[in-house]
């Protein structure tokens, strides 16, 4: 049976990479988008609609999610993995990123909504038909930032760091149903939207310092979501997975 992967944020950068991943390996994909109707509706002409849907919702709304996963549902039958991929309104701007004197809590929870609620209704919202099928594969995005904060971006880390914790505490309960959950946090990606406004400076430290000389890309993380998510996976629950070329050792 053909197994279904649900990406949150999946129209772009590393969320289009993980589409192109899975869809490579045979899966069906749904593309969830927020804004870019136009490029999740591109991915699922070059994948063929027999294969993908896009489908809109904001991950911070809950009614948006399940009606979300409703159609997805409808679709092809079932959600076997989920991919917590989404990022809401954050740049990696070394720049414009406020000191922590300047922060407001607001901005924490700007992110926190973005990243763990965001993840909280995802996975609610789809776990019923995963805990009937006794089978589930969760893989959320972290960062390597939570171990090796090279930019001080405050919001950001703390949201992710949460995740991890969230993920494990998910693994242990979740288990028992044959769902695994994992995190994989990758470098600072060369270059995504999100990453567009770094500056050749911090990239140019990242790669001097890394075993592998080279900055992360979205395929690199991509490539670990697929196999965390998929069958080869199946052994691995509650890790969190740096790929980043050996910046931080764990």
């Amino acid at each position: 049976m053909v197994k279904t992967v649900l990406v949150t944020g999946g129209s772009r950068g590393l969320g289009a990479q993980i589409v192109n991943q899975f869809s490579k390996i045979g899966y069906n994909v749904v593309i969830n988008y927020y804004q870019h109707q136009n490029l999740a509706d591109r991915l699922v002409s070059q994948i063929g609609d027999d294969k993908a849907i896009a489908l809109k919702a904001d991950v911070r709304n809950r009614q948006e999610v399940d009606r979300m996963t409703e159609l997805a549902l409808k679709k092809f039958g079932s959600i076997d993995t989920v991919v917590n991929n989404a990022l809401v309104g954050f740049k990696f701007d070394p720049i414009a990123q406020k000191s922590f004197i300047e922060l407001k809590w607001d901005d924490y929870q700007a992110q926190l909504d973005g990243t763990l609620k965001g993840a909280f209704n995802v996975i609610q919202s789809v776990l019923s038909s995963m805990i009937k099928h006794h089978f589930g594969q969760i893989v959320s995005i972290g960062t390597n930032l939570y171990q090796n904060p090279v930019v001080a971006y405050h919001q950001y880390t703390t949201a992710k760091a949460a995740l991890i914790g969230f993920s494990r505490n998910l693994a242990v309960e979740l288990g028992k149903y044959g769902i695994t959950v994992n995190v994989v946090s990758g470098g600072l990606l060369k270059t995504t939207d999100a990453s567009s406004a770094t500056t050749p400076e911090v990239f140019k430290m990242i790669q001097e310092n890394t075993p592998l000389r080279k900055v992360t890309t979205p395929e690199d993380v991509a490539k670990m979501v697929a196999f965390l998510g998929s069958e080869p996976g199946r052994g691995l629950t509650g890790q969190n997975v740096t790929v980043d070329g050996g910046l931080t050792m764990n």
